[in-house]
């Protein structure tokens, strides 16, 4: 075992080995080899320990630590893409080989361009039926799983931007329990929930250290589905601590791609889209626990929508970043909390600014990124005009036109240098009535796994 070396084009079999967790110290560990190489071992740590699981309880934990632990696999099958997947300790049925070959492929479709991947026939998950025999966590085979008990109670993902502090305001207007949730140890997330003044959970999270050591010697590397990862940490954290909901902040604008010319539609941000929310929110009620709700409070509205909800307050100007330079497991970080020049604050700009005072946005940003020459070729992505959408969690392109044309009618925008550029060489090119912004910041009523009793009442809040 000593001698093995990683060789990316060599290996045949990418192994899921073993996940354990104690309920004494709040430690999850995902095993993972690469042919008969050496384990690596990721570390989920949830706080609250001990955890008094029994029954029922104990069997759904069980349950939602495999499934994490094959949905995590995606940081370390992606280093190699051997074409050979086998699960060492367990069983998996077609249900689930069927979610997780869909959530590799989909999830892992900017990786696999940028890599120059086929992903699609490649990826299958062995399957079969477990026996009630085969551990605590089986089940016979068609059956659902039970209600186990939860109390009402919210989990809530926060990533330090707008979208999730908006959901965290809505639920806390309608009166629902929650608590802050967040993954790793940003200082800015930590800030930005502090600031909140609800009770607050920081889940550690340790990828393998092998990992960063296999992708200098030439594994392949690139975006992982992380909102998948995270949300099967936080199904995983429910369980534990008996919550029965879920809820993540992602907006209906992030089930569209980017339209990439002689490939089609590649979509960086995936796992945040409705496809996977709705096959995985499905899958957790029917396989780990039927009283634990999975869901993004904000799927009915688009990034404009979701942007005027942000604006109505500014208890966290100073606080918020969505500035994904902030985030990066390595690398540099901005100064401010803002770069200023990624897609993301591009964009988190743009929509902005038709819904909040001129003043009070160039404050947050440190600056007016509508007035800078030198970030036409960002915002042009933005706009899908000579360039498709940028991979990065942005909103669709007649979004940012929508929002764009809005600017462009308004005295104290329209002469900075990208909005006047915009009403001149761009708008003429454009169907007029495909550029107002109204349309946009209608509800959908058809996809969402919102409880309708809060749905009735979020709507109105949200339409207001």
């Amino acid at each position: 075992m000593n001698d093995w070396t990683f060789n990316r084009d060599a290996i045949r079999v990418f192994r899921f080995v073993r996940c354990d967790f104690d309920a004494r110290t709040g430690i999850a560990q995902l095993a993972y080899a690469y042919d008969d190489g050496p384990e690596l071992v990721e570390t989920v740590v949830v706080p609250g320990a001990p955890f008094a699981l029994d029954g029922e309880r104990a069997a759904a934990a069980e349950r939602a630590l495999r499934l994490l632990h094959l949905v995590a696999g995606v940081s370390y099958y992606k280093a190699a893409v051997p074409k050979e997947i086998r699960i060492d300790g367990y069983a998996i049925d077609a249900d689930t080989a069927a979610l997780l070959e869909d959530l590799y492929v989909h999830g892992l479709g900017e990786f696999a361009y940028r890599n120059g991947l086929n992903l699609h026939g490649r990826i299958k998950f062995p399957a079969s039926s477990p026996l009630p025999s085969e551990g605590e966590g089986a089940r016979r085979a068609g059956e659902g799983a039970e209600n186990i008990g939860l109390r009402e109670h919210a989990l809530v993902a926060i990533g330090g931007g707008k979208d999730s502090l908006v959901s965290i305001e809505a639920l806390r207007e309608l009166g629902v329990e929650q608590t802050v949730t967040w993954i790793g140890g940003s200082q800015l997330i930590a800030a930005c929930a502090a600031r909140t003044g609800l009770p607050t959970l920081n889940i550690g999270r340790q990828l393998a250290p092998q990992l960063f050591e296999y992708n200098r010697q030439g594994a392949w590397n690139g975006h992982i589905p992380v909102t998948a990862v995270n949300s099967a940490i936080l199904v995983f954290a429910a369980v534990l601590l008996g919550f029965d909901q879920v809820v993540f902040s992602n907006e209906r604008s992030a089930s569209y791609g980017s339209i990439i010319p002689g490939t089609g539609e590649v979509n960086h941000q995936w796992s945040k889209g409705w496809a996977f929310e709705s096959a995985f929110g499905d899958h957790v009620q029917r396989n780990i626990a039927s009283d634990l709700r999975y869901y993004s409070l904000l799927r009915p509205l688009s990034e404009l929508a979701v942007a005027r909800q942000f604006a109505k307050s500014d208890r966290y100007d100073a606080w918020f970043s969505s500035c994904n330079r902030n985030f990066h497991l390595l690398g540099e970080r901005p100064a401010a909390r803002w770069c200023g020049v990624c897609p993301k604050c591009h964009f988190v700009f743009l929509a902005l600014a038709p819904f909040m005072p001129k003043p009070r946005l160039t404050a947050i940003f440190g600056r007016n990124l509508l007035d800078d020459p030198d970030q036409v070729a960002g915002y042009d992505a933005l706009l899908e005009y000579q360039d498709h959408k940028p991979f990065e969690c942005v909103g669709e392109g007649r979004e940012s036109r929508a929002a764009m044309a809005a600017l462009a009618q308004r005295p104290e925008w329209r002469e900075d240098a990208l909005v006047e550029r915009f009403a001149r060489e761009i708008a003429p090119q454009l169907d007029a009535a495909e550029l107002r912004i109204e349309p946009l910041l209608a509800l959908d009523d058809e996809e969402y796994r919102i409880p309708p009793t809060l749905w009735e009442r979020l709507r109105a809040r949200f339409a207001a």
